[in-house]
Parts: C-alpha cells; structure tokens; sequence
C-alpha cells in the first residue's frame, strides 16, 4: 500500500532536487540521502552520510519481512512512522561505567535478539555499547548528535564491518535517524511499484 504524500512534502522534495542533484545514486542510498537532508533542511549530509546500497537492500528486506525496529530514545521512535519499535529507555538504570541509554540497548537486546534494525539517533553511548554486543543487526542507523563520543561512535560503527548508515561529522539526531529509516519503510518493496517521496 502506498503512503498518500502530501502537496507540501512533494513541493519540498521538488526543490530538494533542484538544489541537489541525486540522481547518480543508486536507489535506496537516494531514498535515504533525500529523506536525511530533508528531515534537517541540510544540504550538507549528502556528502557527510556514509552507506552501501547492498547493506540497504538487505536491510529493506528485513524490514519489510518483519524484523523488530529498535530506537534508542522516545524522539526517534516517535518520528518512526507505520512501524511499531522497542524502546527500552523507560526501564533503563544508570549504573557505574553504564548510562541509562547503554543499559537500554542491552534491554533492547534481550527483547528483540539478533537480526533487528537498530535505530540511533541520540546517544553515542547508546551505539558504543550495540557495538559490544553481538546482535548480528539486520542495520544499525548510527546518526547520534554530539560534540563528545558522536563522531567517534561513529567512525568506530564503520570500522566494525556492521551493515550501517552514519554520518562523519557530530551532526545527527532523532530527526535524521528516524528519517533514515523512513526511507527504507516508504520505499517500494516491488521494482514495479510506483516509488513514494
């Protein structure tokens, strides 16, 4: 079923692409680098975001196959549209060497198992500890925000091999990394379905 894409979101995406040209981009990388740019007005991530167009489609096809979504916070669940996700931030402790987002991952992890889609928007903690795990993600959208730990997660994200969306600059947010999962949700499943914004 197709999204109904309202008339601002379309005149928004047209002059999106008439100050940025994505159409060398294969077509989930675009899907996401337009919705990220979008979601912040940044024409900047689309030389900041870092992908691999094989790792999206197997992530698009987890996704649509069912696997659990997770979020870091309530900011990035929430701007997560027709998809329900986990997140265990409510129920988190802080303890000592553990902030309540590390611990709310391992609580993630414990509901949801291995082959999820993790979705990162806030905390860098959060991504240094999903990485210590052996979650064996379907995806980690790794997009904290920050000028402590966010770049560094980050490049460590990218360092570890994990199928990933990430940014090399401090800049992300819940806004971006919901939008970067966004794409994937609101992208066709069939070739021959029409493409939705």
């Amino acid at each position: 079923m197709n999204r109904v894409v309202h008339p601002i979101e379309q005149e928004s995406f047209r002059r999106l692409r008439a100050r940025l040209d994505t159409s060398h981009l294969p077509p989930l990388t675009r899907a996401v680098v337009e919705r990220v740019v979008h979601s912040a007005a940044d024409l900047e991530y689309a030389s900041d975001l870092v992908m691999d167009e094989g790792a999206l489609a197997r992530a698009h096809a987890a996704l649509h196959a069912g696997a659990p979504v997770v979020a870091d916070v309530e900011m990035v669940a929430a701007g997560i549209t027709r998809r329900k996700t986990v997140c265990r931030l409510a129920d988190a402790v802080a303890g000592p060497g553990l902030t309540r987002s590390a611990h709310a991952v391992r609580l993630a992890y414990q509901e949801v198992g291995p082959g999820a889609l993790w979705v990162i928007g806030c905390a860098p903690t959060a991504l240094e500890e999903l990485l210590t795990l052996d979650a064996s993600p379907a995806l980690v959208i790794g997009l904290p925000v920050g000028f402590v730990g966010a770049a560094e997660s980050k490049a460590a994200l990218r360092e570890s091999g994990l199928p990933a969306v990430s940014n090399v600059s401090e800049k992300g947010g819940s806004a971006v990394a919901a939008a970067a999962l966004n794409a994937l949700l609101y992208h066709p499943v069939s070739p021959d379905s029409e493409e939705t914004l």
